[in-house]
């Protein structure tokens, strides 16, 4: 037995125990790291799935609410503007209401004069190139193109 005991607690013996247990030890451990590793990867599948699954399901719904956000504010920006356009008309309206506005505007349009003053009517002097390029009714007045109209549909009777 001694030649037993000896090569028990021999250096080589010893190391090569030790070097059984560390390779059982290692092999163990690749074991669980590759166990740990598929189950990470079956797992990381499913969250993927999952991940996309949802991405799926809320894609619609989120470019629909994106592109209501956006009528929306159209539509508030609409607002805004006919709004304004509205107080644009108040103003107008109360203007045409001052008696002195509109006697001003009516003698500034039609050339009204009142009994005793002159109207005058400045001539732009590029008015002569103007009206060579014109033809006609674009030339004239107003009430003269008026005038005319009522004296054709007269004669048209005849």
């Amino acid at each position: 037995m001694a030649a037993k005991d000896r090569d028990r607690f021999s250096t080589a013996t010893r190391l090569r125990v030790l070097g059984e247990q560390t390779a059982a030890r290692v092999y163990r451990s690749q074991t669980r790291r590759q166990a740990r590793r598929s189950r990470l990867t079956g797992r990381a599948a499913l969250l993927a799935l999952v991940l996309c699954t949802l991405v799926v399901a809320l894609a619609y719904p989120t470019r629909q609410y994106v592109s209501q956000r956006a009528e929306i504010a159209e539509h508030e920006r609409e607002r805004e503007q006919a709004r304004e356009r509205v107080e644009q008309l108040r103003d107008l309206k109360a203007r045409w209401q001052d008696d002195a506005y509109a006697e001003q505007r009516i003698r500034e349009r039609l050339h009204y004069v009142k009994p005793g003053e002159t109207g005058y009517i400045v001539i732009d002097p590029n008015a002569a190139k103007k009206s060579r390029t014109t033809q006609g009714a674009a030339a004239r007045p107003w009430y003269a193109n008026v005038w005319d109209g009522v004296d054709k549909a007269d004669r048209a009777d005849q």
